[in-house]
């Protein structure tokens, strides 16, 4: 059972837009008084996850789409009949999949995945599920996608969702489950072609048959209905269909770059782009000088314009040892939220080797690889160095690379070159109070194959490491 989504408050700014108050308050944007009241103003009921599609949300979505979560429950308003009704419903379709034998292992197979993926792309969701999805295949005994199924799955389709943080007007979740949320966007990848629709779900049917109820139901009706009436919302400019999606300008949710900074690959939501810094050509292009930290605070204090020299338009923020190694990969949240409510925030970019928050866009690249405790490039970057980001929404393609150092353009090989020869950052280390089992599951994730397989613990990838590593300890003595 879903845990649902916090309404907005009326008068109020949403629960990511609040996150920036701080930010906006240090740059003279807000008043104190204005900043306390919509701090007090964020949610207009309580529970549930927040307002956009962040982490929280993502995941509920993620789990109907694989069958393990009833038809339209993802995005439920918390608290209210509709989320409330979900309990008794669950109960009755766990007594339903008991009855008829189908345990869940035959709703969770390599189709569902897939589905999942399909589903997690159209909606435009957080980059966190790039770790949670391979994750639940671990954990399921299936094959866990591979990068190039990351590629292919955001090919086959535009983002269908205009929801928080992505836009273009950026609809609150509860306005999404109202235009028919999860089975609506399955009608449309179901019109495609691309769903797998004999897959079974929680109410023991097939994806099909449940698809087929959905579309007549007088749930859909009505919930379409009360949302057009209610809030004057088109349900059809909130869930759309693909023509209608690239039309207004949506385009595939994630893209995978590479290059000299990222030879292992990162990503970034490129349909969270700000669409004024996109050129015609769908291609995101930004070159500006490298300002390096090794702790988000320091980065968020520059943010603000607290420090010696203020982060401004142009520069591109690289966050160090902020991966699992690091800080156990903990969230970047405060600096994206900042830069997207900063007048000039569009025109800062963002590269680091950990990961974001779910309600975090513009051109903030993440999960770069190999990280920087490990050797990657990334941790060799040094202040006023030239960056160039190139990301092409159309093709899927993107560049992350060092072109220049103390603000003067190099050429590629003296580049690679440079990054060879410099030593680490002198501040990269990992947190001084990182726990020693974080530490320990930072090394054990990484031997089972990285952020890229989910962050999991492989035991056979694990044991033939250790078991090579004693040997050559061996050899060597």
């Amino acid at each position: 059972v879903p845990g649902g989504v916090t309404l907005p408050a009326v008068g109020g700014e949403d629960a990511g837009q609040v996150q920036s108050l701080g930010a906006r308050f240090a740059r003279d944007l807000v008043s104190l008084d204005y900043a306390a009241t919509m701090g007090c103003r964020a949610c207009g009921s309580s529970g549930g996850g927040c307002q956009f599609l962040g982490t929280a949300a993502t995941s509920q979505v993620v789990a109907e789409a694989l069958g393990l979560a009833l038809p339209h429950s993802a995005l439920a308003p918390s608290g209210e009949p509709a989320w409330l009704e979900l309990g008794a419903r669950s109960a009755f379709a766990l007594v339903r999949l008991h009855a008829l034998g189908i345990p869940i292992e035959r709703i969770l197979t390599q189709h569902a995945l897939e589905n999942a993926m399909l589903v997690h792309a159209a909606f435009g969701g957080s980059t966190n599920l790039l770790l949670h999805i391979p994750a639940i295949a671990h954990a399921a005994g299936l094959r866990p996608p591979t990068l190039d199924d990351w590629i292919r799955v955001n090919r086959a389709t535009p983002r269908l969702v205009d929801a928080l943080p992505n836009g273009p007007r950026g609809h609150p979740t509860i306005q999404v489950f109202m235009a028919g949320g999860v089975p609506e966007v399955m009608l449309h990848l179901r019109g495609m072609g691309l769903l797998h629709g004999d897959v079974l779900t929680a109410t023991g049917d097939t994806l099909d048959a449940t698809l087929d109820w959905w579309q007549t139901s007088d749930r859909r009706r009505e919930a379409r209905a009360r949302l057009a009436a209610a809030a004057a919302v088109d349900p059809d400019d909130v869930i759309m269909g693909p023509d209608a999606a690239r039309a207004a300008g949506l385009t595939s949710t994630v893209v995978f770059p590479v290059g000299n900074l990222a030879p292992d690959g990162a990503v970034i939501k490129a349909t969270a782009l700000d669409p004024s810094v996109v050129g015609d050509d769908e291609v995101y292009r930004h070159r500006g000088p490298a300002r390096v930290f090794v702790d988000e605070r320091d980065a968020i204090r520059a943010v603000k314009g607290a420090t010696d020299r203020p982060i401004r338009a142009g520069d591109v923020i690289v966050l160090i040892g902020n991966g699992p190694s690091g800080t156990g990969m903990q969230e970047t949240a405060q600096i994206t939220t900042a830069l997207r409510y900063l007048p000039w925030g569009k025109h800062v970019a963002l590269l680091t080797d950990g990961r974001f928050s779910g309600f975090s866009s513009g051109a903030c690249v993440g999960h770069i690889g190999p990280e920087a405790l490990h050797g990657g490039p990334i941790g060799r970057v040094q202040d006023d160095d030239l960056i160039e980001i190139v990301i092409d929404r159309r093709t899927l393609t993107g560049s992350v690379e060092l072109v220049g150092a103390a603000g003067e353009p190099l050429a590629a090989a003296a580049c690679a070159e440079l990054l060879a020869q410099r030593s680490p950052h002198p501040g990269l280390a990992p947190h001084p109070a990182l726990p020693a089992d974080t530490r320990l599951w930072a090394a054990l994730q990484q031997a089972s194959g990285g952020t890229w397989a989910g962050c999991v613990y492989d035991v056979d990838r694990i044991v033939a490491t250790l078991e090579a590593g004693l040997q050559l300890t061996k050899e060597v003595k």
